[in-house]
C-alpha cells in the first residue's frame, strides 16, 4: 500500500515538472504609458532613436516626429506577451508570443515592458 502511494506522488511530481517545462519561468508583458491604449513596435532601436529624437524637438519637427511614428511603428495591444530577445538602457528587442500578431519582433522602449 504505502509502495502505491510513493508511485502515485512520484508520478504527479513527474507529470507537474513536465508541465511547468512547457511555460516559460519568466513571462514579460507589454504595457501602455499615460493616457495611451497600444505600444509602438519600432523595426530597430535606430528608428525608435530617430523617432524620439525628432518628437523632443517640438514645433514642426515635433509634428513630423508624431507623423513618422504612426507610419514607422506598428501599434500593439497592452498586456500582449512578449519574449525579450535582448535588452538594453533605452529598451528591448522582443518577440510577440501570443495573440494575432504571434511571432513579429521589434524594438520596443524600455517604459513599455513588465
Amino acid at each position: 500500500m504505502i509502495r502505491r502511494i510513493f508511485e502515485i506522488v512520484a508520478l504527479s511530481m513527474i507529470t507537474g515538472i513536465i508541465v511547468a517545462c512547457q511555460k516559460p519561468v519568466l513571462t514579460h508583458k507589454l504595457v501602455v504609458t499615460g493616457n495611451e491604449h497600444s505600444v509602438p513596435l519600432y523595426s530597430d532601436e535606430q528608428t525608435y532613436l530617430d523617432i524620439s529624437h525628432e518628437k523632443q524637438q517640438g514645433g514642426v519637427e515635433g509634428m513630423a516626429g508624431d507623423v513618422r511614428n504612426k507610419f514607422s511603428a506598428r501599434q500593439i495591444d497592452d498586456q500582449t506577451p512578449i519574449k525579450v530577445i535582448s535588452s538594453d538602457d533605452n529598451g528591448a528587442v522582443i518577440q510577440i508570443v501570443e495573440g494575432p500578431m504571434k511571432g513579429q519582433s521589434g524594438f520596443v522602449a524600455k517604459q513599455n515592458i513588465d
